[in-house]
């Protein structure tokens, strides 16, 4: 996440915010150039007139593949940010792609309108902290650690699609945040992790192969009855 986050979501501090960049700023264009013929995800604080996002951006080397806005917020962020507004997958040289930030995926709602419009891969990013309240003394025993595992893992079952998941680790201001970035199968199963500390979650996964095989005897988006939901 470029600049960082928040340094407190129960009163954030507004003499020290993350920088806020448009999407031509000379950083947004240095990642651009570095991607190269990689397909790289990433956040920052996107200003846009007189607001501010929590916006992810998906970018190769030659430019911009999609864009998306934190849809759900928790209550710190909304005296910063102004909220997205929706859920749409683009196509990416690696497959049709879709993204959510951190507290996005609390909602099964986002991920599925990602997969109905035909996303095989969710990049989720985040900025996931420990418990603000009653934090256990082990992070691994946390119940905030447990949720992010969960909703990692359920995401990608309930639809079936490849899921990539990144997260802070270290301390900003008071928050302490999980780190457990991961790769997670169309099944549900964490096939690369980083655990708590920083690092990159390898995985060399048939994206259209695994997703194929998930849904070869149960299809959840072909098998859904919207009508009686």
């Amino acid at each position: 996440m470029l600049g960082g986050y928040l340094n407190d979501l129960s009163n954030p501090a507004l003499d020290d915010l993350p920088p806020a960049l448009e999407l031509d700023d000379p950083l947004i264009s240095k990642v651009i150039a570095m991607a190269g013929d990689m397909v790289v995800c990433f956040g920052f604080c996107e200003a846009d007139g007189p607001n501010r996002y929590n916006t992810a951006l998906c970018v190769t080397g030659d430019g911009v593949l999609g864009r998306h806005r934190k849809v759900h917020q928790p209550p710190g962020e909304r005296t910063i940010y102004a909220a997205g507004n929706e859920f749409a997958g683009f196509d990416t040289p690696v497959g049709r792609l879709g993204m959510m930030i951190d507290y996005d995926e609390t909602f099964p709602e986002a991920a599925r309108a990602l997969a109905v419009d035909g996303a095989d891969v969710i990049a989720c990013l985040c900025a996931w902290p420990t418990s603000i309240t009653n934090r256990a003394a082990r992070m691994n025993e946390d119940r905030q650690s447990r949720l992010f595992d969960l909703y990692d893992r359920s995401r990608a079952a309930e639809n079936q699609v490849v899921l990539v998941s990144s997260n802070l680790t270290g301390s900003i201001g008071g928050l302490r945040f999980l780190g457990q970035s991961k790769v997670v199968g169309p099944g549900g199963d964490i096939v690369a992790r980083t655990w708590s500390k920083a690092g990159i979650a390898i995985a060399e996964v048939d994206v259209r192969a695994e997703i194929e095989t998930a849904r070869r005897v149960l299809h959840h988006l072909g098998e859904r009855r919207p009508e009686v939901y």
